[in-house]
């Protein structure tokens, strides 16, 4: 549906982005990741139409495109969930809605109803009459996607929707967007929470120093980490027995570390799992422990990216 190709921009000599391409798809949820002062606000910024590309172009599949001199157009099909909320504290939520949708351009009976539809969306329609300032923080949050909703985008860009709010309503949003997904919007989900990323997100891009570093589906980037799942056994005697009875499954690696020690790097544990212990029973090698590690898309992002602190804004 979108498609962002070659973007670059530069700040006083410096690139702060260089030569990143990425797609939405309908009905799909893109993650992108990165270390603060990776780029992240950068690209964001240039594909809702915020900031102009120095190279490359922001272009729907159609053909309307952020450079062709169609940049109304264009910002009209996208919906923009900033970090900081953007809302009028002392206006009711109703009319927040409403001054957002006449900004593009809708108003009368069309208006309302779109209107009703993203608060209903966001569970707010009987805070309707009240004002942000009296919401708690979940709320207001929830009350932003509703703004960037309320003028049916194609595409929703969240940048970290969920800073600072509770467990329950972190669940609430994710079930905001999962809907939203569900119903064919194309989004584009930023943040610092992985786990959020692991369960929301189809594919995932990870950028630093203004390059993309991944651009991959989430198992795919978790065979990446050393591995992606690993059984740690301890086994009675030398660890070189287990190794000869693990040798036949050649599909798997398995590495020594230590006396009666032994790692076995698995695609799968479930599917794994029990391969390694039947192999060690055939040929009589005793498993004393047997612990099994998952990797995560932190151990990825920290693989890719560095463990160095970043305290760039």
């Amino acid at each position: 549906m979108l498609s962002a190709t070659h973007l670059s921009k530069s700040y006083g000599g410096r690139a702060a982005v260089s030569d990143v391409s990425l797609r939405l798809t309908p009905g799909r949820v893109l993650g992108l990741l990165g270390p603060n002062g990776a780029g992240k606000s950068t690209t964001v910024a240039m594909l809702c139409g915020l900031l102009p590309p120095e190279r490359g172009d922001v272009a729907f599949d159609d053909g309307v495109s952020l450079t062709a001199g169609r940049v109304d157009a264009f910002k009209r099909r996208i919906g923009l969930v900033p970090q900081d909320l953007a809302l009028y504290e002392e206006l009711p939520a109703r009319q927040n809605l409403t001054l957002f949708g006449a900004l593009y351009g809708m108003h009368g009976a069309a208006l309302g109803r779109r209107v009703d539809a993203a608060l209903d969306l966001v569970g707010l329609r009987d805070r309707a009459k009240d004002r942000p300032s009296t919401f708690s923080g979940g709320m207001k949050r929830r009350l932003n996607i509703a703004c960037a909703l309320v003028h049916d985008p194609d595409v929703l860009v969240l940048d970290e929707p969920t800073v600072g709010i509770d467990p329950q309503s972190r669940n609430a949003i994710f079930e905001n967007l999962e809907t939203l997904r569900d119903a064919g919007k194309a989004l584009l989900y930023t943040t610092h929470y992985m786990e959020e990323v692991e369960r929301l997100c189809e594919r995932i891009v990870i950028i630093d120093h203004g390059v993309v570093v991944a651009d991959d589906t989430l198992p795919a980037l978790l065979r990446r980490a050393d591995g992606g799942e690993r059984i740690e056994l301890t086994v009675a005697g030398d660890a070189d027995a287990a190794l000869s009875a693990l040798a036949p499954l050649s599909d798997l690696r398995c590495v020594a570390h230590g006396a009666g020690q032994l790692r076995v790097e698995v695609a799968s544990l479930a599917a794994d799992g029990a391969r390694v212990l039947g192999a060690c029973a055939e040929a009589g090698v005793v498993v004393r422990d047997m612990r099994c590690e998952r990797r995560t898309l932190e151990d990825v992002f920290l693989a890719l990216t560095g463990r160095q602190l970043r305290d760039h804004a």
